[in-house]
């Protein structure tokens, strides 16, 4: 893409000021219709919407805006239908998009591109284009949001451990553990949601760079192709890639979520834990090793982040020194994009399949969050509450009791009362009553807690968030 911005010929698309043709690997070098022919839908749609204020603003008359609107009308038939003649040396999509229709339509074609430039007209299709992957997006994670919440509200009451540094720390509920997805599937949308809003301007109209002595009407194009308004500034309306730049950024940072709740799934399925298990829809087997269940869904979408990660990293590094207006660096801005959307179509597909697929091993689950001293805090709280003891002494209380019953192979439950009463004589037997992992997460009332009552509430309040906002 660039401001070369003469007709179309198969030797020269940029006019007179060449006398020869490029080299054949300045062809190649050059050409980008290999990847974004993606863009054809966008591209016609702009040219219909540029075309439409053209007759309007009488710059072009009635009769060629009809012609150039049916022969678009024709290309987009041809592509959609496998029929399109895609040529390298044409460069990219809007060159081929106009070349096809000169042959179909003659001298009117050549008047479509009055008042505006490929540097505007690509930076029109590609905000078309990443505005769309958004909605896709974020369709998808509305979806996810759903089987997530689906998951909890089945398990808000399904006692599990709850880890910090992958150790044991207090027990909490499974659906407690998968509504922080929600919370950060929500920050997900949300991201998309403030990045959708600030691309939504439009830059048609800037033309090469400077904009156009025609009187254009940019507000019209704007409405019409779905705009909040047109672009303040021509220089920035066909450098600015901020919008690219903040749809990976969110897509790299969900990306993230998903390869932690897949690292979760990948041990939690191990034989080692045996939370949850997936059925052969989403895992494998081994070649050599047939006891083996694989749950290679969640593997690969670890890696993919890594993808998107990167992608964000290319577009960054590109972006990073170029002048005002546009360089043709800003060609090489689409293939990190169209990556990244494709990979979390499926990361997104594939965790939302595997959230809805999985077993929930309750008992092995309850079995777990009883183990590694879980309820040494709610023995500490306990000393707070009834003995009136501060804080800061009461965890050396519990880490007493903890040291005994570990030296004695025991659970916390299973110490007498006289034992405990060795090291604070003012327990009591009621204290025995919070040891008790049922008793832990039911405790656990406060706003956001584990408590299952609580697993609901936010349950039934992240459904109406996502009926009223999509967040």
């Amino acid at each position: 893409m660039s401001d070369k911005d003469k007709t179309p010929a198969a030797s020269a698309m940029w006019g007179g000021r060449f006398a020869g043709g490029p080299a054949a690997i300045m062809q190649r070098i050059n050409a980008s219709i290999d990847f974004d022919r993606r863009l054809y839908a966008q591209d016609i749609r702009g040219s219909r919407a540029h075309c439409r204020m053209l007759v309007r603003q009488n710059i072009l008359t009635p009769e060629d805006g009809e012609a150039i609107l049916a022969g678009l009308d024709q290309v987009l038939a041809e592509i959609e239908g496998g029929a399109f003649p895609f040529r390298a040396e044409l460069e990219d999509i809007h060159m081929n998009v106009e070349a096809r229709l000169a042959e179909l339509i003659g001298e009117p074609a050549g008047r479509l591109h009055t008042a505006r430039s490929r540097n505007d007209q690509v930076a029109t299709d590609f905000r078309l284009w990443v505005r769309d992957a958004i909605d896709g997006m974020a369709a998808a994670l509305k979806g996810l949001t759903a089987a997530l919440l689906d998951r909890a509200e089945q398990h808000a009451a399904t006692v599990m451990p709850g880890f910090t540094h992958l150790q044991a720390a207090q027990p909490v509920t499974f659906g407690h553990h998968l509504m922080a997805y929600v919370e950060m599937i929500g920050r997900d949308r949300s991201r998309l949601a403030d990045a959708r809003a600030r691309l939504n301007e439009s830059p048609l109209g800037s033309a090469a760079l400077a904009g156009t002595s025609f009187p254009i009407d940019r507000a019209a194009t704007a409405a019409e192709l779905g705009f909040d308004r047109p672009m303040r500034n021509s220089l920035d309306g066909v450098s600015d890639r901020d919008f690219a730049l903040e749809f990976l950024s969110a897509s790299a940072i969900c990306a993230i979520h998903l390869s932690r709740l897949a690292e979760e799934l990948v041990i939690w399925t191990s034989a080692q834990f045996r939370f949850v298990s997936l059925s052969d829809a989403f895992t494998t087997g081994s070649s050599i090793m047939p006891q083996k269940r694989n749950p290679d869904a969640a593997e690969l979408i670890r890696a993919k982040t890594g993808r998107v990660i990167g992608d964000l990293n290319a577009l960054l590094i590109v972006m990073k020194g170029l002048p005002l207006a546009y360089s043709k660096d800003m060609q090489d801005d689409k293939e990190p994009v169209f990556e990244a959307a494709d990979t979390m179509e499926l990361a997104i597909a594939a965790m939302t399949g595997m959230i809805r697929d999985l077993t929930v091993n309750q008992a092995v689950m309850r079995t777990a969050a009883g183990a590694g001293f879980t309820t040494a805090t709610d023995i500490a709280d306990w000393c707070v509450r009834t003995l009136k003891m501060p804080f800061r002494r009461a965890p050396h209380v519990a880490g007493s009791l903890v040291k005994m019953a570990e030296d004695r192979g025991v659970g916390l439950e299973d110490l007498t009362l006289a034992e405990m009463r060795t090291i604070e004589p003012g327990i009591s037997e009621d204290a025995r009553a919070v040891l008790g992992v049922d008793s832990s997460v039911a405790s656990r009332t406060s706003l956001g807690g584990t408590a299952p009552l609580r697993v609901r509430e936010a349950v039934v309040a992240a459904r109406l968030r996502l009926e009223e906002d999509g967040r």
